[in-house]
């Protein structure tokens, strides 16, 4: 079969460009499509083993390497420019647009979907609150054009043959958004890389890009509230008022290498995140280490981490819930056991997820051949 890999952007090895990686390890024969293609070499020869993806017109516009997200009202007509006739079986790779492209019905199309757009569905309202968006002129434009990419997003839902989630939190999203069902294979994640480690010591953990619904500021405000030692790892635009929430037991350490990030994470005493996200990749990362987490108990990591077990849920993101959830962790602290932590973090592997997908496309395609 002759196959189109298509992706939104290449900007960052970041989550979703983990998935691309495993993609191309099944099958080094994609032919690549993607709005931009930035990547430096390092991350290209991971990614992309080495290839170049067909980009868009986005690409040449001014500032696109850096400012790409400005064009979203663009979006959804550069991924329709993709001529992917010649093509068998298209997997598109999609958190905004990618399962957009158009095929024919003599052609196989299986999404694999991070998340629905979020800013344009349930995101929209707290994204143009954050932005800065929610009134004036700039706030009527981006209102606008939201409503635009929501109404495409929802009637290209039937060109996509069969829909995979990444968790069972997006394939209700996927149900709620496009009246779809989908079938649900976790992500990658590098378990073999973030190897066990039994001695712990007296520190909380957390590492992330500092943005608002990361809610680093909640972590950090909340641990300020008591004696505990944390370390938070990461950099972002809202460092300075993150910061300024600190005392003295809150250390920053700012961007850190993998190697460091990993000595901390396989250290700590449990590892602490209260962003609601898609999947959330970093909290198995940390149980792979046997490290607990104390977690929000919704959206991806209310599936990974088991209360109790492998760490604790909190289940509001505010301070009070977050303190009742660590002082909960520090009573049955003794109980948790890292060797168990680690063996569940084992479920969600890279060699799993390339088992699952290439068994699913393969099947999907055979029925697909025969005219079943």
């Amino acid at each position: 079969m002759k196959k189109a890999l298509v992706h939104e952007w290449f900007s960052v090895y970041a989550g979703s460009e983990k998935c691309v990686e495993s993609f191309t390890n099944i099958w080094d024969d994609f032919e690549i499509y993607s709005l931009i293609d930035f990547l430096d070499d390092k991350d290209r020869d991971i990614i992309l083993k080495g290839k170049k993806a067909n980009t868009s017109f986005i690409q040449s516009l001014p500032k696109a390497k850096s400012k790409y997200r400005n064009y979203l009202p663009f979006f959804p007509l550069a991924i329709e420019q993709f001529d992917l006739s010649e093509y068998d079986v298209i997997l598109s790779s999609s958190h905004a647009v990618a399962k957009g492209v158009l095929t024919s019905s003599e052609q196989l199309h299986i999404s694999y979907v991070h998340t629905p757009i979020r800013y344009a569905w349930d995101l929209y309202h707290q994204y143009l609150r954050e932005s800065g968006l929610n009134k004036g002129f700039k706030g009527m434009l981006a209102k606008y054009f939201l409503h635009k990419i929501r109404m495409w997003d929802y009637t290209t839902a039937n060109r996509v043959d069969y829909y995979i989630a990444n968790s069972h939190y997006i394939a209700k999203r996927i149900k709620k958004v496009y009246g779809k069902n989908s079938t649900v294979i976790y992500p990658p994640v590098d378990v073999e890389k973030f190897t066990l480690c039994e001695e712990k010591e007296e520190f909380y953990f957390t590492a992330s890009r500092m943005v608002p619904y990361k809610k680093i500021d909640l972590i950090v405000e909340a641990f300020s509230k008591t004696d505990k030692k944390l370390v938070v790892v990461g950099t972002g635009p809202d460092m300075d008022k993150i910061k300024a929430l600190a005392k003295d037991n809150i250390e920053f350490l700012g961007f850190a290498s993998e190697d460091t990030l990993l000595d901390y994470m396989q250290r700590a005493k449990a590892f602490v995140f209260a962003a609601e996200e898609d999947f959330g990749i970093v909290p198995v990362e940390a149980q792979a280490c046997g490290t607990p987490v104390i977690c929000l108990g919704k959206g991806g990591t209310k599936e990974t981490v088991i209360d109790g077990k492998t760490g604790v849920h909190f289940k509001e993101q505010n301070v009070k819930s977050l303190l009742d959830a660590v002082d909960r962790f520090e009573l049955y602290y003794k109980d948790f056991n890292s060797k168990d932590i680690r063996e569940h973090a084992l479920k969600f592997s890279k060699e799993r997820f390339e088992k699952e997908i290439e068994a699913f496309v393969n099947e999907k395609y055979e029925i697909f051949k025969n005219g079943n």
